[in-house]
């Protein structure tokens, strides 16, 4: 059997697959089993921030390899405890837990977030709000968090303690006068959402609410994060400082791994035995995570925010494009085709693209060359277009 069958016969239908095999890749291009080349504008749904087979990750990940690829975390290793070293430096936040996903990183901000509850406002201030729209993982409690009732359907009963509300001071204030709230958790671009970046005002006023009231800030960065936006985090985009940050896909380059990132209130709010993950904070992932962190510099954000200049100024406006949404190089295309038709289009002309909602979504390599990025942005806008 070829690996289209192997793949219908034995592994579970959980994903609607292009009809594409992925044989190997380097950069941004990456290689079909029938030799076709693509040009990646997806970069696995924003995990492949310096693309395919980066030369510098490859070889930091290798030497991890060499020494040893795992231990307990009941013993100390330098590439976890350097990782978290940097991530503390760039944000200001003062502690790191690593765990292997965008999920787990937010089951533990949410933990967090009610322990600490908990402890200073009372042992039923437990209920964390969320936006309308948003998505936060697939474990049931991060599930529950999701602002989409799509995605609870089939699940329930869900974790409960979640209210969800519109990105809007007037409904925020609304849903925390209703409830006993330790904190907001969201997204500054609801990616699965739609591609649908908060609102500077609405920022700025759940902000001050959360002073005011004493409530958490988590910002849930597993899809803004690491270069994303233009900024090292989407958070930094905004006047903002969140009390928890969470992050996954693009730190890693590759291979899994969640990080939960806690500020001063909470710094010492777990202590051995109140959480774990067995290959949270491995020491190969964390190689390839500091291979990437260390390349963020405001030099490479500068190029980062000439490429989103560019595909904004090219598909905005253009023929069969109703409008833009996003930021840097997490970008939504409505078009006046279909999304998902579109993607198939783009895939037959050799571009790779992603779908959220009613847009098309793009998340290229964050270092796809210019010259790949014009063909690709060319060949986008000739399939809206047609």
């Amino acid at each position: 059997m070829n690996t289209f069958e192997l793949d219908k016969k034995y592994v579970a239908p959980t994903y609607a697959r292009f009809p594409i095999e992925i044989v190997s890749g380097k950069g941004s291009i990456a290689v079909g089993s029938d030799g076709k080349e693509y040009i990646d504008m997806g970069s696995g749904i924003g995990v492949n921030s310096f693309g395919f087979c980066d030369n510098e990750w490859i070889a930091a990940v290798t030497k991890q390899l060499n020494a040893f690829q795992h231990t307990s975390n009941l013993y100390y290793s330098n590439p976890c405890a350097h990782l978290a070293e940097l991530l503390c430096q760039k944000t200001g936040l003062k502690k790191v837990f690593f765990s292997n996903s965008g999920a787990e990183a937010n089951e533990c901000a949410i933990k967090a977030a009610r322990k600490y509850g908990a402890q200073i406002h009372g042992s039923d201030c437990h209920t964390i709000i969320t936006l309308k729209n948003s998505f936060h993982g697939r474990t049931l409690t991060t599930l529950a968090a999701t602002g989409q009732e799509a995605f609870h359907q089939h699940f329930l009963p869900l974790t409960e303690g979640f209210v969800h509300c519109e990105p809007n001071a007037e409904d925020l204030r609304a849903a925390i006068d209703a409830n006993n709230v330790c904190a907001i958790m969201f997204e500054v671009i609801r990616g699965e959402g739609g591609v649908l970046p908060l609102d500077a005002e609405f920022v700025k006023a759940m902000s001050d609410i959360a002073a005011e009231k004493n409530i958490l800030l988590i910002a849930d960065e597993v899809q803004t994060g690491n270069g994303r936006t233009g900024k090292l985090y989407g958070y930094m985009n905004y006047n903002l400082q969140p009390d928890i940050v969470t992050t996954a896909k693009g730190i890693g380059g590759g291979l899994p791994i969640g990080v939960t990132m806690l500020g001063e209130k909470l710094e010492d709010v777990f202590a051995p035995g109140l959480n774990g993950s067995t290959f949270g904070g491995n020491p190969v992932c964390c190689a390839g995570a500091i291979s990437i962190l260390e390349r963020l510099d405001d030099e490479f954000m500068t190029e980062v925010a000439k490429k989103s200049e560019y595909i904004f100024s090219e598909l905005g406006g253009a023929k069969g494009v109703e409008g833009l949404s996003g930021m840097g190089l997490m970008i939504g295309i409505k078009a006046e085709k279909p999304a998902k038709q579109a993607a198939v289009e783009c895939l037959e002309k050799g571009v790779l693209v992603l779908t959220a909602k009613d847009k098309i979504r793009l998340l290229p390599a964050l270092n796809i060359p210019f010259d790949e990025l014009k063909k690709a942005v060319q060949i986008i806008k000739e399939v809206c277009a047609g």
